[in-house]
C-alpha cells in the first residue's frame, strides 16, 4: 500500500461520529478503507455532543436551539475558512439545518470537489416532532440547488437517482451497506417458544412504527403471550397494550438487540417520502438472519424477493397474514433469515461494494 497521502476529505455532517445511522452506513464505515489507500479524513459535525443532540430534538427549548444555531453557524464558517486545504468536501444531506445553501456555495468556491450524498427524499418536508414549529426555517427544495452545484452525487436508490438526474448527470447509486465484520450473528436461544417481533429505529422514525400498532394489537389478540414486541432505539417510547418499553440504542448493544428479534418489521406509509427510503432497517435485520417483513414501498421492492429472502406487505391483511405465517413456523423464519443474510453478503455489504465506492473518490481527484 502506498503510504503517501492521496488527498484530504472534509466530511460535512450533522451529528458526531457513530451517532447517526445514516452517516454510519453512508460514509463512516468507508473511512477506514479510504485511509488505508492514502486519504486523510476529517469529520465536522454540527452537533458535537449528546447534550446538543438532546436540546435540538426536544420540543420548545427555543433559546437553547438559538444557541445551537449560532454555534453551528460558527462551525460552518470555520469549515469554509479551511476548505481550501482539502481536495474533496463530502456533504451528507446538507451543510446547515436551515434553508440556506450559502455554505455549500462557499465550500465549492474553495476549489475542492464536492460530493453530495443523500439517502431520503429530502426535497420533501419531513421535520422531527420536536421541531415542527420551526419548519418554516426549512426549505427542502434547496436540495436541488445542492445537487446542481456538486461534482458527484451519491444516492441510495433508483427513486433518488431519477430525481437527482433532473439537475445533474453525475449521479451514482450507492446502496446503503452493512459491515458484516460488525454484524456477526450471535448464538440464539433455540429453546424459547416465545416469538419476538421487533422494530429498530430512532425518534425521527418512530412515527412509522406507530402506523402498524392497530395491526400488532390484532396479532397480540390472535397469539397472546406467545409474541413479544420490542422497540429498539427509542428509550422513551412506551406502549402498555403491547408491553413495550423502548430500549436505548448504543453501539455495544445494537447487533445483540436486533439479533434477539425472531421477526424484524419495517412498516412505512406509501408516500413520496417513503419512496426515497433505502431500506436500512430491513438490511440490518437480514444481516443478522432475522426473518424480515418490509413495507411494499420504494427500494424495499429491490431488496426483498417476496417469499424468498423475506416478505413484502402493504395492506393490513397482508401484514397480518405474513406475520402470522412467520409466528407459526420457526422453519420458515430460519429459511428467510438465512436467505436474507446471503442477499446482504452478495449485494449490500461493504465488502461487496467498497471497491466501486473507493474508485469514485480516486476518479474525482483525477479530473
Amino acid at each position: 500500500m502506498d503510504s503517501k497521502k492521496k488527498g484530504r476529505i472534509l466530511y460535512i455532517v450533522q451529528h458526531r461520529f457513530n451517532r447517526s445511522p445514516g452517516q454510519r452506513y453512508r460514509c463512516e464505515q468507508y473511512i477506514p478503507f479510504l485511509e488505508e489507500i492514502g486519504f486523510e479524513c476529517v469529520y465536522s459535525p454540527l452537533l458535537i455532543n449528546e447534550k446538543e443532540d438532546k436540546d435540538f430534538y426536544l420540543k420548545g427549548n427555543y433559546f437553547l436551539k438559538l444557541l445551537l444555531f449560532a454555534k453551528g453557524f460558527l462551525r460552518r464558517l470555520r469549515d469554509v475558512w479551511r476548505a481550501r486545504n482539502f481536495d474533496i468536501i463530502f456533504i451528507y444531506r446538507e451543510a446547515f439545518m436551515t434553508g440556506t445553501v450559502v455554505f455549500e456555495k462557499l465550500l465549492k468556491s474553495s476549489g475542492a470537489k464536492i460530493i453530495f450524498d443523500f439517502d431520503d427524499a429530502i426535497w420533501n418536508y419531513d421535520v422531527s416532532e420536536g421541531n415542527k414549529k420551526l419548519a418554516w426555517l426549512k426549505r427542502p427544495e434547496k436540495v436541488n440547488e445542492i445537487i446542481s452545484l456538486s461534482h458527484t452525487i451519491l444516492v441510495g436508490n433508483k427513486y433518488l437517482f431519477n430525481h437527482a438526474q433532473k439537475f445533474n448527470p453525475n449521479v451514482v447509486i450507492v446502496p446503503s451497506t452493512i459491515d458484516l465484520n460488525y454484524y456477526q450473528i450471535p448464538v440464539k436461544d433455540s429453546t424459547s417458544e416465545k416469538v419476538v417481533v421487533g422494530w429498530s429505529g430512532s425518534h425521527t422514525t418512530i412515527e412509522h412504527f406507530k402506523i402498524i400498532i392497530p395491526l400488532l394489537k390484532k396479532i397480540r389478540k390472535q397469539f397472546g403471550d406467545r409474541v413479544i414486541f420490542k422497540v429498539y432505539g427509542v428509550p422513551e417510547y412506551i406502549n402498555q397494550d403491547l408491553g413495550i418499553k423502548g430500549i436505548k440504542w448504543s453501539p455495544e448493544s445494537e447487533t445483540k438487540e436486533i439479533a434477539s428479534f425472531d421477526i424484524g418489521i419495517m412498516p412505512l406509509p406509501d408516500t413520496e417520502w417513503s419512496k426515497g427510503k433505502c431500506g436500512m432497517k430491513g438490511l440490518q435485520y437480514m444481516a443478522l438472519e432475522v426473518a424480515t417483513v418490509m413495507a411494499d414501498v420504494g427500494a424495499n421492492k429491490d431488496i426483498i424477493q417476496d417469499g424468498e429472502n423475506g416478505f413484502l406487505a402493504l395492506t393490513e391483511v397482508q401484514w397480518f397474514e405474513k406475520l402470522s405465517l412467520l409466528i407459526e413456523s420457526k422453519d420458515l423464519r430460519n429459511k428467510l433469515g438465512r436467505a436474507g443474510r446471503k442477499t446482504i453478503e452478495k449485494q449490500y455489504s461493504v465488502e461487496a461494494l467498497k471497491e466501486g465506492y473507493l474508485s469514485g473518490f480516486k476518479k474525482l481527484l483525477n479530473h
